[in-house]
C-alpha cells in the first residue's frame, strides 16, 4: 500500500509516519509538505524501519505537483494545514487560503486519481464554543477563522464520498510529546510555562471545558484506518477527555508541586467546547489507555532538562 501524507513532516504527521513506517503493509510513504513550521526533525534522530519514505516539497496549494504525487496512491492522510493559535483571528485570509482552498485543490486532484481512501483531520472548532455538549449530530457553528475555514475542507472532501472512502475526524485539543513538537497548544504550551518557569497563565477564571486526545491516541486511530472496514465513510470526531483548564492545572500541581497559576482576565466569560465520548473512535479505538497525570509525567520527562529553583538562583548569586 502506497501513502501520502501531507504535512508529514508537522506535529502529527512526524509520529505517524514513525508509526507506519513499521506497518509491513504499508510498501512506500510519500512525504507532502512545504516545511512551513522550520521544523525537520522528521528527517534526524531516529532511523525509521524497512518502509521505502519519500519526501516531496510541496505546497498544498500546487495543483500540479498535487497531481503528480497523487499517482499510483492507494490512501491519503490530509493533515497539513494552518493550525489555530491563541491569535487565530488575527489572519483570516491565511487560514482560508490554506485550509479552504488548499483542501479544496487536494479535493480536484483526487478526482482525477485511483485514491480509493482519504482520512481528513478536521476539527472540533467546527461547532463553535457553547455551553452544551456536541455530537456528530450536533449543528456546526464555528465562530473563529480556523473552525469556519476545516468546516469548509470538509465540505470539499465529503462531496467525493461517492467515488471514494473518506473519514473526516474533527478532532479535539491535541497534545504530548512528538519529534517535531508544537508548544502552542493548549496542554503543551502549558507544560513548557511550568516545566521552565514555574507558573502557568490561566484566561478568564480557568473553568471553561475545552476536548483534548493524546497525540499517540490520534495517531493509533489513523493508523487503524489503513485496513479497517468496520467504520463506514463518514464524519466522526476524536476526543478522549473533557477538562476544564482549572482541572488540567490542578493536575499538573501534581508533576510540579510549586507551580504558580496566574490568572489573566479573571472575570472572563469564556464558553465551552465539550464533545459527548460515545462515538466509535473515542472508545476502544483509542487505545493505548493512559491517564492525564501519566501522561504528563511522560511529557515531564521528555525535557531536555530540569532548570534550577529561583531559590538556588538566588543563592548562587
Amino acid at each position: 500500500m502506497r501513502i501520502l501524507i501531507t504535512g508529514g513532516a508537522g506535529y502529527l504527521g512526524t509520529e505517524l509516519t514513525h508509526l507506519l513506517s513499521q506497518d509491513p503493509e504499508v510498501s512506500e510513504i510519500i512525504i507532502y509538505d512545504n516545511l512551513s513550521r522550520k521544523n525537520y526533525n522528521l528527517f534526524l534522530l531516529e532511523k525509521m524501519p524497512g518502509t521505502n519514505i519519500k519526501f516531496v516539497y510541496g505546497d498544498i496549494l500546487d495543483s500540479r505537483k498535487l497531481k503528480k504525487v497523487l499517482e499510483n496512491v492507494d490512501m491519503v492522510f490530509h493533515l497539513a494545514a494552518k493550525v489555530s493559535t491563541p491569535l487565530a483571528n488575527e489572519d483570516p485570509h491565511l487560514f482560508e487560503q490554506v485550509n479552504h482552498w488548499g483542501t479544496a485543490e487536494l479535493s480536484y486532484a483526487l478526482e482525477e486519481s485511483d485514491v480509493s481512501h482519504v482520512v481528513y483531520m478536521s476539527s472540533i472548532s467546527v461547532y463553535g464554543a457553547r455551553q452544551e455538549s456536541v455530537n456528530e449530530s450536533s449543528p456546526t457553528s464555528p465562530k473563529t477563522y480556523y473552525g469556519i475555514s476545516k468546516l469548509n475542507g470538509e465540505h470539499m472532501l465529503s462531496r467525493l464520498d461517492s467515488k471514494m472512502k473518506i473519514h473526516i475526524l474533527r478532532c479535539g485539543n491535541v497534545y504530548g510529546y512528538s519529534k517535531s513538537m508544537r508548544f502552542d497548544a493548549v496542554i503543551n504550551k502549558f507544560m513548557f510555562e511550568a516545566h521552565f518557569e514555574n507558573r502557568v497563565n490561566i484566561e478568564g477564571s480557568g473553568k471553561q471545558q475545552r476536548a483534548f486526545i493524546h497525540i499517540n491516541k490520534v495517531v493509533n486511530v489513523l493508523s487503524r484506518l489503513l485496513n479497517s472496514n468496520e467504520v463506514s465513510s463518514g464524519t466522526y470526531n476524536l476526543v478522549d477527555k473533557n477538562l476544564s483548564v482549572i482541572a488540567l492545572a490542578n493536575t499538573m500541581k501534581e508533576v510540579y508541586p510549586d507551580m504558580e497559576m496566574i490568572f489573566v482576565q479573571q472575570d472572563l466569560d469564556l464558553k465551552n467546547i465539550i464533545v459527548e465520548l460515545n462515538g466509535p473512535f473515542n472508545q476502544e479505538d483509542r487505545s493505548p489507555e493512559t491517564d492525564l497525570l501519566t501522561e504528563l509525567k511522560e511529557f515531564n520527562n521528555r525535557f531536555a532538562f530540569h532548570p534550577p529553583s529561583i531559590a538556588t538562583i538566588t543563592e548562587t548569586i
